[in-house]
């Protein structure tokens, strides 16, 4: 429980209606969109830099831990306050403050919605690229955060290749800028990049300033049905190293197509292993002439039919099919986790096999789809938590898919971030020097530990 001095000391900071304190509002913000949960002590609510700054020096003195958090759509466990303590929520903090048209960058408050940025860019005639799953609704100091990725990730990049500057707030409570607006800046040490991915525990990110391109001219999308999903990895690889230069390469397996079928009643075939959804874009010429190759491809490499959008309304019914798998996947089991691998994209097809071997190995279904064409797989074990049984053989293939993605030249996430529930396989990933290394980088920037502590690995 805390000091009620302390409590009002937070009031005198944000104002009385920006601390939470009841138990309603303490289980809002107890979980994410995993299947873990914990209830902090208090939820603090800042409008500003100065005031996450006053926050973090109370926190500071009184060694309470801080768990920054934005709209909680995390998929790692990573904002979850398991020690208890401040969960520090930035939604207010949601104000664009700049497009800057001449040197083609936005800036914007942490608890900016991702897509309301993109929007804003967009209505200027450009483009900000990066796209989560969880676009609509997750903050771009999330994103940040965790170094978001999404479906045009692999011709346009992840978020960190987007991140010019930022404002953020020490452990201690001092305020720091880094970065800037100047396209080359090699001063030292690349602090952006630190922080970049680095999941609250060193700064809280109070404010990002972000590049962004010129739109493509237009966009061509194509669906590629598959009879067998060997077929599919292996025009995956085929296409990228043609000259279609797709914008997007996405992947359904035969259980997330049966699922989005059932819940959707669309039209998609339930005699098939794969479905690749594929977009080229730029101008008009090339991106026919790239689906063009792309469609070809795909027939060669064994596609039973290849549609490709005439209109852009039948584009998005194709992307609808994708982007409707997470929220179908309830029809068939209570639960599920979302993991996150990334590998060679030419170990796409090896990497799909052994995820098949794994899920009858532990006798649990698990739905393939993500971004096959930087790599980046989401294998979704379906379970009922439950089954105490079956949660434990949950475990058992989450670290068989870890150690065949490593094996292949992979690593645990692309985008997700590690959090908790990656932590135990951090070192067989990186290697006990890096992981040590990291740990320094911690405590150098955060010695009382008190930033969303136990993330990514313990400080003992």
């Amino acid at each position: 429980m805390f000091d009620p001095k302390i409590i009002d000391e937070l009031k005198s900071i944000v104002g009385e209606r920006y601390v939470l304190t009841s138990p309603e509002d303490l289980v809002a913000y107890s979980y994410d969109a995993t299947f873990t949960s914990a209830r902090p002590d208090l939820v603090v609510l800042p409008d500003n830099t100065q005031e996450v700054s006053e926050i973090l020096k109370v926190a500071s003195r009184e060694l309470i831990p801080v768990v920054p958090r934005g709209m909680g759509s995390g998929l790692a466990a990573g904002s979850i306050p398991f020690g208890g303590g401040i969960v520090l929520a930035l939604t207010r903090m949601d104000r664009l403050l700049d497009i800057d048209l001449d040197n083609m960058m936005a800036t914007a408050e942490a608890g900016i919605i991702a897509s309301e940025l993109a929007d804003a860019v967009a209505r200027e005639g450009y483009f900000y690229p990066p796209d989560t799953t969880s676009v609509h609704y997750s903050t771009l100091g999330g994103n940040v955060a965790c170094n978001a990725g999404g479906a045009h990730c692999l011709k346009y990049g992840i978020t960190g290749h987007y991140v010019m500057a930022m404002e953020v707030v020490l452990a201690d409570g001092r305020i720091m800028r880094v970065g800037g607006k100047a396209t080359k800046n090699v001063t030292g040490y690349d602090l952006v990049h630190l922080l970049v991915g680095s999941e609250g525990t060193l700064a809280v990110i109070t404010e990002v300033t972000v590049r962004f391109i010129a739109a493509p001219e237009t966009e061509r999308i194509a669906q590629a049905i598959f009879p067998k999903l060997t077929d599919a990895g292996r025009a995956i690889n085929a296409v990228l190293a043609s000259g279609a230069n797709p914008s997007m390469v996405e992947i359904m397996d035969e259980t997330a197509i049966k699922s989005v079928e059932e819940y959707l009643h669309i039209g998609l075939p339930l005699d098939v292993e794969a479905i690749l959804l594929i977009q080229t874009d730029g101008d008009e010429a090339d991106a026919v002439r790239g689906i063009e190759i792309a469609a070809e491809i795909c027939r060669q490499k064994g596609a039973r039919e290849v549609r490709v959008a005439a209109t852009p309304e039948e584009g998005e019914e194709m992307w609808k099919a994708r982007s409707s798998i997470s929220g179908s996947l309830g029809r068939i089991r209570p639960n599920k986790l979302g993991e996150d691998i990334t590998v060679p994209h030419s170990a796409v097809p090896e990497m799909i096999a052994r995820i098949k071997e794994i899920s009858a190995k532990w006798e649990l279904p698990i739905v393939i789809f993500g971004h096959a064409g930087d790599g980046n797989l989401h294998p979704n074990i379906l379970f009922d938590k439950r089954d105490p049984e079956e949660s434990e053989r949950v475990e058992s293939a989450v670290g068989d898919l870890f150690r065949a993605a490593v094996e292949v030249g992979g690593s645990l996430s692309g985008e997700h971030g590690v959090g908790v529930l990656k932590r135990p396989y951090l070192e067989m990933a990186m290697g006990s020097v890096a992981v040590e290394m990291q740990k320094r980088i911690k405590q150098a920037w955060d010695p009382k530990n008190i930033l969303n502590p136990g993330k990514i690995f313990l400080i003992e």
